[in-house]
């Protein structure tokens, strides 16, 4: 077995290969080859930790040990990357708050309720201010509101639910922005103010597993930015009938601005907005809605 100068083994192709397909088949994140060094990289600490000689044997831990669940989530978490802001995106936050909350707002005017997802919500900045948009909007002050905030890691989600930030996640956050939604804890630290946190739950949800999926109630709108860059074509298109099933007909989805759904063969309508381009499921009658 070939080792690095400092001792650590060297992954083989084969145990890449095995690795790569083992996290693949559990959350359809593809780790291309040319990352084949990161995957080492990143996944030396939990060998060290569990006391494992190579990346073969981890491979087994992750297949047949008994702890094998709750590994395979720390080794995704490794894997990927969390990094987010408060308010990222403007101009698709300016679509959203100018053009489809009216849409919505008539479509559920009876109801009277209001879902919307964070999907792949890393440590909360996305749900935070999707709920702080809603309640600047003042659309929906006496509607049953809910911003759900889903993501595979757990550490993140943790982060989430204690809502409390540093500089890096508010570079995009105004002043006003600042006073109107958040506490001063001190040292350029912030909270979320408990009114905002009262709109916003956080789960944990592979976006894949389609049999949890049915426990995520249907959404009026789904955010999923800049997670399909992680998902092969085939887990992009299981991820979208997911997506599709979830969200009530004439419900809007809304990706990075990296990514489409051009190609894919999906069941959306493209929605052309005067900021972005965006998603729809086709309307159907109104006792399907809900």
């Amino acid at each position: 077995m070939a080792r690095f100068d400092d001792g650590r083994p060297e992954m083989s192709a084969e145990e890449f290969r095995l690795l790569r397909d083992h996290v693949y088949s559990h959350c359809g994140i593809l780790v291309h080859e040319d990352m084949k060094f990161v995957m080492e990289r990143r996944l030396w600490p939990r060998l060290e930790l569990l006391g494992l000689p190579d990346y073969g044997a981890y491979h087994r831990y992750l297949r047949y040990d008994a702890n094998r669940h709750a590994e395979l989530e720390a080794a995704v978490e490794s894997l990927t990357t969390h990094e987010t802001y408060f308010f990222r995106e403007p101009t698709q936050l300016k679509s959203f708050t100018d053009e489809l909350l009216p849409v919505v707002e008539q479509r559920n005017a009876r109801l009277r309720r209001l879902r919307v997802w964070s999907a792949g919500c890393s440590s909360g900045e996305e749900a935070y201010t999707l709920a702080m948009l809603l309640k600047d909007s003042r659309r929906f002050d006496d509607w049953d509101v809910e911003v759900l905030g889903t993501d595979i890691s757990r550490r993140v989600l943790a982060m989430a639910r204690r809502a409390e930030y540093g500089p890096s996640a508010l570079r995009a956050t105004s002043p006003e922005l600042l006073e109107r939604h958040f506490v001063s804890l001190g040292n350029n630290r912030v909270r979320v103010r408990d009114e905002v946190r009262a709109w916003v739950s956080f789960g944990h949800h592979n976006l894949l597993d389609e049999m949890g999926s049915q426990l995520v109630p249907r959404m009026d709108v789904v955010f999923c930015r800049n997670v399909l860059i992680y998902f092969d074509l085939a887990a992009r298109r299981k991820f979208l009938s997911i997506v599709r099933d979830r969200l009530v007909p004439g419900g809007h989805l809304l990706l990075g601005h990296s990514e489409n759904l051009l190609n894919l063969g999906s069941d959306f309508e493209f929605v052309h907005l005067r900021g972005d381009l965006v998603y729809r499921r086709p309307e159907l009658d109104e006792g399907a809605r809900r």
